[in-house]
């Protein structure tokens, strides 16, 4: 008898004993170990653990049902009727289905030892229509699916094992940066911080639109950047659709423009071609002639005053150096679990990625924020194009194709914020991986035609866009959370153990290494990653086949956190503002509060069920239901039950986890929620 095993030894026609044996020799258990029950109570006892199955899944399902009930007046919000992921529910709730069906009948297989002896017994002995079907399904299995299912999963391996390559070759290459001390450097008389007829003329780029939470701050960093004032001009370009918003941030402008700022407010009345229309328009100023440099920040984003005197200099005795770009640093980073993922993802792409490639490639995205740009590079690259919505790679990738030099600075931070809540993240993860590809379908045919080298070809096409835009997000999707339960219900097909766990975990422990304090979240980490691989997979094919949520910008919500030092400086503004006490000042602000208490009201009418409101005038916070992560969630615990009926050990505890990681995402209880 094999280890591991049950006997069953009859003593009465009406009891029977159950002996668990560990090894070959069964008189080596003691007699403590002898259980003897009654066929009555061995029922009650199964009973009593499907109870407690029935109500763990029951109390599942009623509270997807009240959170599903509670947010039907937004659960359409995050899909698009056109194209957005409805394919890919109708495929996953598919694949739900057929996997709760065969769920149960590998539950009563697993009861009737069907598993264990049915496909070594003759077809003659095979008794009852169930059973013989349940015998030509597996015999179906092993000569048909499985072969499929295990070419398919060898391709996606094979694609994880190149993609877990570059992380690799990433890492190694930032080693030696650390270890060799390469880094951009600059003369001691690169810039004559004496002359201040010899510093360029400068300009600084604010686009913007209903950027309400953040926009003091931003305006206010940019003015108080240390550069010669006759030097510089800020361009704070709106295109903020509510008129009140409008009037604040003109009022902003005017405050700073009395202390003798060089600011200018600019307001398009024809918005178009989202932030790339804003900042084409801006570069048809005349006055912009007169400018050589470009400095774009974000609304959220805050440049330290010193940030223009790390960065400019870069450009002296480098003509061919079309852009400085500058790294992020997150205010909030530690504000919730979503921002901590977050932040182990973007401190990677900052300091692996980014260092990495322009080092050894002068070339990399630029981030669309952050950055110094040659105006030269800009206008012979072909301006700001409205063609995507990452207008930022678009510019990078045509200025690399016509010759021009990158410099990342990887000591030089500039403060913002990360998104706070699954819905926002999800937006932004969805514009940050549709616009690539549809920036790939636009620029593979001049990639091919240009001058540049075929190395930088290859790293353009297949690095740059397929390796990491393309290929992460496709077999993060298929292996994980497709192939994977797949492979529960045939285990012809079953992954190895190095895929499941050993090759991730070591992945995750490159990725986290340059956000050591995230040690603890690796795990998490791991989870998350292939959570919002659908969000990404789902985005990647909406680019790359042109579909109706390729072309969508949402602008990321900000909340307004500041660190100290901006808290300071702004309420200094602040009181300044106060003390303007011009009787037009006070009835716009007067106004402007009437018109949020009133917005305020309407929102949280719209929000309350059942005529239930809060005692208090705040807007209620909501929760999302998002039907894609939820369907998945479901399939990978039903994969984990039929794991466990298998013993799987590992697999069942990786399907577990990664569903209930997909339950917490898709009931929307990662991160804040949204007012």
């Amino acid at each position: 008898m094999a280890p591991n095993s049950v006997a069953v030894t009859m003593e009465k026609p009406d009891s029977f004993s159950l002996l668990e044996i560990n090894g070959s020799d069964q008189s080596s258990l003691p007699d403590n170990k002898r259980k003897s029950i009654s066929p009555k109570q061995f029922s009650w006892f199964i009973l009593l653990k499907a109870h407690r199955v029935v109500s763990v899944l029951s109390w599942l399902f009623s509270s997807v049902r009240k959170r599903i009930a509670f947010s039907s007046k937004h659960i359409n919000e995050e899909e698009d009727p056109k194209s957005r992921g409805k394919q890919m529910y109708r495929f996953i709730k598919a694949c739900l289905v057929i996997s709760i069906v065969a769920l149960s009948i590998e539950i009563v297989a697993h009861y009737k030892k069907w598993n264990l002896d049915l496909m070594n017994r003759p077809s003659w002995e095979v008794r009852g229509l169930v059973e013989w079907s349940y015998m030509s399904w597996l015999s179906f299995r092993s000569d048909y699916i499985a072969p499929i299912v295990t070419t398919l999963s060898k391709f996606c391996t094979v694609l994880f094992l190149i993609q877990s390559l570059d992380r690799l070759v990433l890492c190694l290459g930032c080693f030696w940066i650390k270890f060799k001390k390469i880094e951009p450097k600059l003369k001691d008389d690169e810039l004559d911080l004496e002359d201040a007829s010899k510093f360029p003329m400068v300009l600084i780029q604010i686009p913007m639109c209903n950027e309400r939470e953040v926009y003091e701050q931003s305006i206010g960093a940019a003015s108080q950047l240390d550069w010669p004032k006759d030097r510089i001009l800020i361009q704070v370009l709106d295109d903020s659709d509510d008129p009140n918003l409008q009037l604040l941030i003109e009022e902003e402008v005017s405050v700073w423009a009395e202390k003798g700022v060089n600011i200018i407010y600019r307001h398009r009345l024809i918005r178009t071609g989202y932030k790339a229309g804003n900042l084409k328009s801006a570069m048809t100023c005349d006055y912009v002639k007169d400018y050589e440099f470009v400095a774009i920040f974000d609304a959220d984003f805050t440049p330290n005053p010193d940030f223009l005197k790390k960065t400019i200099p870069h450009f002296k005795r480098n003509l061919e150096l079309g852009l400085v770009q500058a790294r992020w640093s997150f205010v909030n980073k530690d504000e919730n679990l979503l921002t901590r993922l977050q932040n182990i993802n973007l401190c990677f792409h900052f300091e692996v990625e980014q260092q990495v490639s322009g080092v050894f490639l002068n070339f990399f995205g630029f981030n669309g924020t952050a950055g110094v740009w040659r105006i030269k590079a800009l206008e012979e690259s072909g301006g700001w194009l409205e063609r995507t919505t990452v207008e930022d790679m678009d510019i990078a990738v045509r200025a690399h194709l016509n010759g021009w030099k990158f410099i990342y600075l990887n000591d030089v931070e500039v403060t913002c914020e990360l998104p706070e809540s699954y819905e926002a993240y999800k937006k932004q993860q969805h514009r940050w991986h549709s616009g690539p590809m549809q920036l790939f379908r636009l620029c593979l045919p001049s990639i091919i035609k240009s001058k540049i080298s075929i190395g930088k070809k290859a790293n353009l096409i297949f690095l740059f866009f397929l390796l990491r835009k393309l290929i992460l997000p496709f077999y993060s999707l298929t292996l994980f959370c497709i192939i994977l339960p797949l492979t529960m219900f045939i285990p012809e097909a079953e992954l190895p153990l190095w895929i499941i766990c050993y090759v991730p975990i070591f992945i995750s422990l490159l990725n986290i290494l340059p956000s050591p304090k995230s040690f603890p979240f690796l795990i998490p980490y791991l989870l998350f990653e292939n959570t919002m691989s659908i969000t990404k997979f789902n985005a990647m094919i909406s680019g790359l086949f042109q579909l109706g949520s390729a072309y969508e910008w949402v602008v990321t919500k900000k909340t307004g956190r500041s660190s100290e030092s901006d808290l300071l400086a702004f309420s200094e503004k602040e009181e300044k503002l106060h003390r303007r006490n011009s009787e037009s000042g006070l009835e716009l602000l007067s106004k402007l509060k009437e018109q949020e208490m009133k917005h305020a009201e309407q929102e949280t009418e719209k929000e309350s069920i059942g005529g239930l409101m809060r005692s208090n005038s705040k807007m209620k916070k909501r929760n999302m239901v998002f039907k894609k992560e939820l369907g998945l969630a479901f399939l990978l615990l039903t994969a984990a039950a039929r794991s466990f009926l298998s013993a799987h050990g590992l697999h069942f505890y990786f399907l577990l986890f990664q569903g209930l990681s997909f339950l917490v995402v898709g009931l929307d209880l990662i991160g804040e929620q949204i007012n």
